[in-house]
């Protein structure tokens, strides 16, 4: 392939909580580097994701899914990081669930209107046993938005993939590559562990209490053979932390048994964590802390 036939850029894939941007991030990259949950708000900073062919290297944004109801100094800098992706986005690429029954979503197009091409990919057709009613749905769209393409996908079972991405690849700019041929993402090993432990807060503890919770990680130690963490589970309250760690510990247990087995599987190697909670209060509107956590 000659170099300067290459096509590469940045890809900023947006929606509402729960489009399913993560799993198709994932399902994208063929491995998981992006947490998700059944619950909004999962997703709290940028995740890139790179894929690399011979011929393009498209370096996907996951970013927070779009929202305006809480307006702590979190969600703000959440606000923020969605609107880097946008600066930097070479598509945009706009991702619609077809079950919430979305027809139109002026406010989070004009977020974006006018920055990049826009591709909607509408998710979940998998759900929807009338397809007819997918076939409406494309047509009020692209009534609505006049996009680029639009593509019926399912993320979680990975139907219509490629056509989406044949859909993307014609709109990148023609350049050498970003990154490493061989680079699945921009994060860190201890970055990306701290997500593995968040995902099972908010997959093992009740409704709300994810929320106020945050992972620092305190010491990332690789070998070869064992990779020791040490992490800390921040929580608002005094009554959240004896609800993190549960009785004689079993839920700390559960949390740190399920984080550890996803940590081994991007490390490729034995996993020694200890997790630990603490109590800090308003965390999320503490700017030092954001900053610390990398969310600011």
């Amino acid at each position: 392939m000659n170099p300067a036939s290459r096509r590469s850029g940045y890809v900023a894939i947006v929606g509402r909580p729960n489009a399913g941007k993560s799993t198709l991030l994932n399902a994208l990259i063929g491995q998981k580097i992006s947490i998700t949950s059944r619950r909004p708000q999962t997703t709290r900073q940028n995740i890139a994701g790179i894929l690399t062919r011979l011929d393009a290297q498209l370096v996907f944004l996951d970013t927070p899914g779009f929202q305006t109801q809480y307006r702590t100094g979190l969600t703000k800098a959440m606000d923020r990081g969605f609107k880097q992706a946008l600066s930097e986005a070479h598509i945009v690429l706009w991702m619609i669930d077809v079950t919430a029954n979305e027809q139109a979503d002026d406010e989070l197009f004009a977020r974006f209107q006018g920055i990049a091409p826009v591709v909607i990919a509408i998710n979940k057709i998998d759900r929807v046993p009338n397809k007819n009613k997918i076939l409406e749905h494309i047509q009020s769209l692209d009534t609505a938005y006049h996009p680029k393409a639009i593509v019926p996908i399912s993320a979680t079972n990975k139907l219509q993939l490629d056509t989406l991405i044949e859909a993307l690849l014609p709109l990148l700019p023609q350049q050498e590559f970003l990154y490493a041929e061989d680079d699945i993402t921009t994060a860190s090993m201890r970055g990306l562990a701290a997500e593995m432990i968040r995902e099972k807060l908010f997959r093992l503890l009740g409704q709300e209490l994810p929320y106020s919770t945050a992972v620092e990680i305190e010491s990332f130690e690789e070998k070869p053979l064992l990779t020791r963490i040490r992490a800390v589970i921040l929580v608002d309250k005094a009554g959240q932390k004896a609800i993190v760690i549960g009785k004689g510990g079993e839920k700390l247990k559960e949390i740190g048994s399920a984080a550890r087995k996803d940590i081994e599987k991007l490390t490729g190697s034995k996993v020694f964590l200890e997790l630990w909670v603490k109590v800090k209060q308003s965390w999320a509107d503490d700017r030092k802390m954001l900053d610390r956590l990398g969310l600011s």
